[in-house]
């Protein structure tokens, strides 16, 4: 007996490694001090000495079971954006800029080629964010997890000058609130769209002229990464007051979540398109409206309240980032929360 007649594939874990450099080079930045495959990763702090108060942000997070249409599609190149995305964006919501971010993977069975494409995607987020893909784990666990399957988390540190932090105190009404547009569903609220809809190949390779892909594709697309989008409005002298990352909990959790007390976020519901797999979804699963506002982004992955004055600058700030922005409503004075009309 052995640990390979156990379960665990000691070579196939080599080779993963191997496999996996290839993508996790692209992600260096010259603060890395540390190769792939050591016992940690080290992040030179030089460059930052600059700041007045130097300020660390970080964020983990997982996919979720989104990781089901990973394994049904057998797909396995994009679910690493989603979990980069996931940690960054909750990071630029503080208004800091990721700097490394290290990943997860727990599975069944070690396929190195599997293995190699989900970093991949880990990698790819790591590049739209710019942040360095410092190091890792890929856990084997026979018996725990089915041959098939994995996990995979992540965990992201970014820097911010304290005086740079977005907190929302200086929130005032009349304050201008800009969405940013999602990819879609992003990777909140699987667990609901797999009781929606049949979790079969037939169903999700189904091709749908609203969607104008087929539903597993629309289902399966990354979660959209915001880093650049809000440097760019940074670097157009907009300050940021307030943000938020819509997630599970949708708007209802979320954007209360940015606001200080004594003021609400008003958005009119039909100031920006929600895209079709939405409405596809709230038909489908016969899901009241403030249900869905309660569980998905609706076509929104991303809030941030600006002056009024600054809006408009905003707007031009993301759009020059590759990225669609609305104005989707305003701060009012009021009990803390938020209210769609």
């Amino acid at each position: 007996m052995d640990y390979k007649n156990a379960g665990v594939d000691i070579e196939a874990g080599y080779r993963s490694v191997e496999l996996m450099k290839q993508y996790v080079q692209g992600t260096m930045r010259p603060e890395v001090l540390t190769n792939l495959g050591g016992f940690s990763g080290a992040f030179s702090m030089k460059s930052f000495r600059n700041m007045e108060e130097p300020t660390l942000v970080s964020g983990t997070d997982g996919v979720g079971t989104k990781l089901k249409l990973a394994f049904l599609l057998d797909r396995h190149d994009t679910i690493g954006i989603d979990c980069v995305a996931m940690c960054v964006n909750d990071i630029a919501c503080a208004g800091g800029e990721p700097l490394f971010f290290l990943d997860y993977i727990a599975c069944g069975k070690n396929i190195p080629e599997k293995i190699a494409s989900i970093v991949s995607g880990v990698a790819e987020g790591c590049k739209q964010a710019g942040a360095a893909l410092i190091g890792g784990e890929t856990a084997e666990m026979p018996g725990f997890y089915p041959e098939d399957e994995y996990d995979l988390a992540g965990f992201a540190v970014g820097i911010v000058d304290k005086k740079d932090l977005i907190t929302g105190e200086n929130l005032t009404p009349g304050d201008t609130l800009i969405g940013i547009a999602s990819s879609g569903v992003h990777s909140n609220g699987f667990s609901l769209v797999r009781k929606v809809f049949s979790m079969d190949r037939k169903t999700l390779d189904t091709y749908h002229e609203a969607l104008g892909a087929t539903l597993g594709d629309a289902l399966l697309a990354p979660t959209k990464i915001y880093v650049n989008a809000l440097k760019s409005v940074k670097e157009a002298g907009v300050v940021i007051k307030a943000c938020s990352h819509i997630t599970g909990g949708g708007f209802y959790e979320n954007i209360p979540r940015m606001l200080k007390d004594g003021v609400t976020a008003v958005i009119k519901k039909d100031s920006y398109p929600v895209p079709p797999v939405f409405a596809m979804l709230a038909k489908e699963g016969k899901i009241e409206e403030k249900m869905m506002y309660n569980t998905y982004n609706m076509g929104l992955g991303m809030v941030l309240a600006v002056s009024r004055d600054q809006a408009q600058d905003a707007i031009a700030a993301i759009e020059a980032a590759g990225e669609k922005a609305y104005v989707v409503g305003s701060v009012e004075a009021g009990e803390k929360g938020v209210a769609l009309c």
